[in-house]
């Protein structure tokens, strides 16, 4: 089988799990108890934030460990939200993950906040204009989201944070999956705040963090023993902090050399896609785009039976965000794009890990068009129909 999900999970690499497994065995004591192996636990966990830190270019005290992703966003959003409302206007990309979105949701149902969700071109990309129109002195905070998790659009979020920062609003961006391929300096970014999670590195399920930048005030979502300096109370996941720091060091280590081999095997398996099935649509931007996804959508296929036929052939990919599977509705962001409801039911996304081949990649192509001709083929023939081509 070739995994082609990695924007859902990755799987856990085996150099992650090495250096957690003393943290579940013998240094295993509450980093919060005043005893030996408490404060060893508390020793290690202290030296994840440093190495964190170190990688992201902010200092220690700004990293606040989280259970995942979700909880990142909830803490960011609704953190500083309320604990300076200002006006109680946000402004968000139309694109960005349900973890942010139905956080904002929350916000306006139950705290009264007016939602200003920003359009995007036909490639998911936020113009600056588009952007620096929509501030003004009663905007909270401005949330648009790093990579998009479905199409694979990467917005400019240093001009972006830009636009807020001159405009005096905090600017905060998910960025669960840029991790392992994009540039993470906060400083260089210019983010007020930053959400990532581990799993999409190589961690097992239930890691995260939250980069808060010193000083902004933001009031915690979880209440209880006052961790993490009293923005996120709960025993602290040592294990997990300890794997997520590795995790990081080795995709972002590998980012400059993975990079430009990924870019070129992306573009080859977008290429024979594109080449072998009549009528293909590759969604998201061309060029501003991860160089770990491509996502197509092919109208009048069932997207559906491509994904059947796909794994049927060895390769397991989705149709898009894991957190709407099961959903019998199109996807909000490929409609945001400007895809009918039909051609938005046809997606079918394929990413993947630095770990994953050009041979891989290939073999991807090939089932990828392989499944669309034999999903063609059986519905014209239940149709009574023929094809003349792909």
């Amino acid at each position: 089988m070739i995994y082609l999900d990695a924007a859902a999970t990755a799987p856990a690499r085996r150099e992650v799990l090495e250096e957690m497994w003393p943290l579940l065995t013998a240094t295993f004591g509450n980093p919060s108890s005043h005893h030996t192996y408490g404060e060893a636990a508390a020793a290690e966990l202290s030296r994840a934030r440093s190495r964190i830190a170190a990688l992201l270019g902010c200092r220690p005290s700004e990293i606040v460990f989280t259970s995942g992703g979700t909880e990142a966003n909830n803490l960011a959003l609704k953190g500083i939200a309320l604990a300076a409302p200002r006006g109680r206007h946000i402004v968000a990309s139309a694109i960005e993950h349900p973890a942010v979105l139905d956080v904002l949701a929350y916000l306006r149902r139950f705290h009264g906040f007016r939602i200003t969700l920003l359009p995007v071109s036909g490639t998911g990309l936020v113009a600056e204009s588009t952007l620096a129109a929509a501030l003004d002195d009663s905007t909270t905070l401005c949330t648009v989201m790093y990579a998009n998790n479905e199409v694979g659009t990467v917005q400019d979020v240093e001009a972006l944070a830009g636009v807020c920062r001159r405009a005096g609003v905090p600017f905060h961006s998910d960025a669960v999956q840029a991790a392992g391929w994009l540039p993470l300096e906060v400083g260089r970014l210019g983010v007020t705040a930053l959400s990532l999670s581990g799993h999409k590195l190589g961690t097992p399920k239930g890691t995260g963090l939250l980069y808060l930048r010193g000083g902004t005030p933001c009031e915690p979502v979880l209440h209880g023993g006052g961790q993490e300096r009293g923005r996120r109370s709960g025993t602290e996941n040592v294990a997990g902090a300890v794997g997520l720091a590795r995790a990081l060091e080795l995709a972002q280590g590998s980012l400059p050399a993975a990079g430009v081999a990924a870019v070129t095997a992306r573009d080859a398996l977008v290429s024979s896609v594109l080449a072998g099935v009549t009528g293909a649509v590759l969604t998201g931007d061309p060029d501003h785009r991860l160089a770990n996804l491509a996502s197509f959508c092919f109208p009048g296929v069932n997207g559906e039976a491509v994904l059947l036929e796909l794994e049927r052939r060895g390769v397991v990919c989705s149709s898009g965000s894991a957190c709407a599977a099961g959903s019998t509705e199109p996807s909000a962001v490929l409609l945001a794009l400007g895809l009918d409801e039909e051609t938005a039911s046809t997606a079918v996304r394929l990413s993947w890990t630095q770990a994953t081949t050009p041979d891989d990649l290939e073999a991807a192509a090939g089932a990828v068009v392989a499944s669309v001709r034999a999903v063609r083929s059986l519905g014209a023939a239940r149709s009574g129909g023929s094809l003349t081509g792909a």
